[in-house]
């Protein structure tokens, strides 16, 4: 590389891997944040919250890409990156400072919303200019490899995420005491036997400060985007008058455009989108929800596995230059297909031994056909509280695989050869809740407690790390192994994805042609991959079932790719291909 072109890589990326620090903080501290601002809510609904929460800033990124993409376009990439970073930034770091739900009721959940909308509106506008000003410095024959460096920033997002949540987390632990939790009226919430229920610092205040501190790196950002020079191609096409006046019309308004990008989207991203996104977010959800290794552990084996994997962009986006974008995306996409399952259930027996034993002994609800619910509601308005709906969500809450069958009256849990009357949580005056729920949750504790479900802190088999380093043993080591290679099958699909991108789009379009697709997929078949999965394995009773969402994704994006997407443009002149 020239001294030029590293300089333009540093730039773009440095911004970049902001960018996703910022976005990615919230995934990280999805549970915590889902009990400051979904306070209101049982803790089964409250984890769907959060994660649609999270979802929130997926699902507003293709508006992002039409805006931004067409500034992009018609004004140049320079300063419609400053413009996304400062949104950005600015976002996160007033997320650090929202009132939690107890002090500002239901505006601050909405608020928080419009926060992560914010963020996403950023977001789809910074992806594109950045893969795109990277391409269009890129020597021919190495644009694969040069953009790699840019799919290189959401995984050390996430990654400097990890870390500063890892650093200030075992600091404000180590120096502040365990704080009980309030209700909403401000008074501590007791526990069944009388004493407080506590939490640690960091889950009370300590989180904010990641979000805080984000403004620090949101001036050394924009110190260095102002050091950019704009984009050689671009200002040659304004020199030359061929610049789009309409991006918008021109890459969507006609079927010769808008043909490459359905096949971008069904082709590439929206299989590269739930493999992303189940091999960093959702093997982070499932690793500390389900699986119940605790969150500081959980971010330590993801971060190794990150460390270790991350490399794979590189190597895979030059491999590309070689054979082709195609044959590596596709190949990722169907051998995440092939495994997920083995390899969720290989995370399952590894971290949590007791746990996956447990999940032998068959466990069954009965109940009446319409006693059950779907339990997913992102309007926050359903009330979950048949007899079937409390069995559900206690057992899910549980990590247990269960079965659901047909029966008459109110429903019933089975565990092995003990049976427990569920109760209707809606039907019972409130003196007889209390009394009700106490004795259902402790005979189905006792019961799941017999069946060896390892509930309580006794259980000494579930993988823990007493430090960032603390992972030498055969146990930690096998789960990093497993989580580095959901890492690896990450790399594979996403390193060469901005290059073969930025190739089927001409100059003039190219901007706000890549953004739309990329950003439907990685925003909407991506990005709501975790509440999904969530819903799916929640209602199933089978804490895998949510991954065939993610395995019909990527087995569509092969049939169609293998089809529709060509795999020369890795050949391609991407100044000649301006038409």
């Amino acid at each position: 590389m020239t001294r030029e072109e590293k300089k333009v890589i540093l730039a773009s990326s440095a911004g970049t891997i902001f960018e996703w620090y910022d976005f990615y903080l919230y995934g990280s501290l999805a549970a915590i944040i889902g009990a400051q601002f979904f306070t209101a809510f049982p803790e089964a609904t409250r984890n769907v919250f959060a994660l649609l929460a999270f979802a929130a800033g997926f699902l507003v990124r293709p508006f992002g890409a039409l805006v931004f993409g067409s500034l992009g376009d018609l004004v140049g990439r320079k300063y419609t990156f400053l413009m996304t970073i400062m949104i950005m930034g600015l976002s996160t770091f007033i997320v650090g400072m929202l009132p939690g739900y107890a002090s500002w009721g239901i505006a601050a959940p909405i608020l928080l919303v419009g926060l992560r909308m914010l963020q996403g509106l950023a977001l789809g506008g910074e992806y594109g200019g950045a893969a795109v000003y990277v391409a269009e410095h890129a020597p021919a024959g190495r644009r694969g490899y040069y953009t790699a460096f840019i799919q290189t920033t959401a995984t050390l997002g996430l990654l400097l995420s990890l870390i500063v949540i890892l650093v200030v987390q075992s600091y404000i632990n180590g120096h502040y005491p365990m704080q009980p939790v309030l209700d909403l009226s401000g008074n501590p919430v007791l526990l069944a036997d009388g004493t407080p229920q506590m939490i640690t610092a960091f889950n009370a205040w300590g989180w904010r400060i990641p979000f805080l501190g984000s403004i620090i790196l949101l001036g050394i950002s924009l110190y260095i985007r102002m050091q950019m020079e704009e984009s050689p191609a671009f200002k040659k096409m304004k020199d030359e008058g061929r610049a789009s006046k309409a991006p918008m019309r021109e890459a969507f308004g006609n079927w010769k455009n808008g043909r490459i990008a359905l096949i971008a989207l069904f082709g590439l991203t929206a299989g590269q989108a739930v493999v992303w996104y189940s091999g960093q977010f959702y093997a982070l959800f499932f690793v500390q929800n389900v699986v119940k290794v605790d969150s500081f552990s959980a971010n330590v084996f993801i971060a190794w596995a990150l460390i270790l994997g991350t490399g794979g962009f590189l190597l895979f986006g030059g491999l590309s230059d070689r054979i082709g974008r195609k044959p590596i995306i596709l190949a990722g996409c169907l051998l995440a297909a092939l495994t997920y399952f083995p390899v969720f259930k290989g995370i399952t027996r590894t971290a949590n031994p007791a746990l996956y034993a447990a999940q032998m002994v068959p466990v069954q609800v009965t109940a009446a056909p319409g006693d059950c619910s779907f339990q997913f509601n992102p309007t926050g308005t359903a009330k979950f509280t048949s007899s079937c709906d409390v069995a559900k969500a206690a057992l899910a809450r549980a990590a247990v695989n269960y079965q659901t069958v047909e029966g008459t009256g109110p429903a019933t849990v089975t565990v092995g050869a003990v049976r427990i009357a569920s109760y209707d949580a809606g039907a019972l005056p409130a003196a007889d809740l209390a009394a009700e729920k106490a004795r259902f949750d402790g005979a189905l504790t006792g019961a799941l407690g017999e069946a060896g479900y390892p509930l309580g802190a006794g259980n000494t088999t579930v993988a823990k790390a007493q430090h960032f380093f603390d992972i030498f043993t055969a146990q930690k080591l096998t789960l990093i192994a497993i989580l580095t290679y959901l890492i690896l099958l990450v790399t594979m699909v996403y390193g060469p994805i901005a290059a073969a991108l930025v190739e089927m789009f001409p100059t003039r379009i190219r901007y706000s042609g890549l953004s739309l697709p990329y950003h439907i997929g990685n925003g909407w078949f991506g990005g709501l991959l975790p509440a999904t999965a969530f819903a799916i394995s929640a209602q199933t009773g089978n804490i895998y079932a949510g991954l065939w969402y993610a395995i019909t994704v990527a087995v569509m994006t092969v049939i169609v790719g293998l089809i529709f997407v060509p795999n020369n443009t890795h050949k391609r002149d991407i100044f000649a291909h301006d038409r």
